[in-house]
């Protein structure tokens, strides 16, 4: 059972609290921030997708929504480069777009900490190292994130997943996750300062995963 009993239940207790008392403190952020979506892009202000959560099963997150819903003369949408503004751009520096996650936290689909969820159909494209990364629920922040985001390639940041499953069951787990928070606070202040990390090398968003 990986993480033993502080994944399973020390860690989700923090995970429950936690993200109820922040979904209070932020909710008129994340009412301002909905608004403006709204003003700026247009209805719906969340975006919702379907994710490979724990053991790889299907979980919906949603996200402040930061392209427009532009299409070509074919009616599919435009590429993300074409749909991502400048104020899509700074939602995604500042990681407001990722707020709304804080309710898959709370139902526990999503941990604080964790490997964050990617489509479910690359759950059948990871080797059997990278495959690890689905032993646990997938997070807001993680191992990966502080050591690059979508900066890095996709084989490093699969591996950062594989060392952080690791790591939670190891003693000091709790340790991991604490400075994993401590660095992501002081790292999204600097994102969105410089928008490092937020985006793929000569990508608008981030790149498909292709083994």
């Amino acid at each position: 059972m990986t993480g033993g009993f502080y994944d399973h239940a020390v860690k989700r207790f923090i995970d429950t609290a936690a993200a109820a008392c922040l979904l209070l403190l932020l909710l008129p952020l994340m009412v301002a921030v909905g608004l403006t979506v709204v003003c700026v892009l247009g209805s719906p202000a969340i975006y919702f997708d379907t994710r490979a959560g724990r053991d790889g099963r299907r979980i919906v997150i949603g996200k402040f929504r930061s392209m427009s819903l532009a299409c070509g003369p074919d009616g599919q949408p435009l590429p993300d480069a074409d749909r991502l503004g400048p104020f899509g751009r700074w939602l995604r520096r500042s990681s407001l777009d990722e707020l709304p996650q804080l309710v898959s936290v709370l139902v526990g689909d999503m941990s604080l900490v964790g490997p964050r969820p990617l489509p479910l159909r690359y759950t059948q494209r990871y080797s059997p190292r990278q495959a690890t990364r689905l032993q646990v629920r997938p997070g807001l922040t993680g191992w990966a994130q502080i050591h690059g985001r979508n900066g890095l390639d996709w084989p490093a940041r699969l591996e950062l997943d594989a060392r952080y499953v690791e790591m939670l069951g190891t003693w000091y787990a709790p340790i991991v996750d604490v400075w994993i928070l401590v660095v992501t606070f002081f790292q999204v202040a600097w994102q969105g300062l410089t928008g490092r990390g937020v985006t793929a090398p000569g990508a608008a968003t981030m790149r498909e995963f292709l083994p």
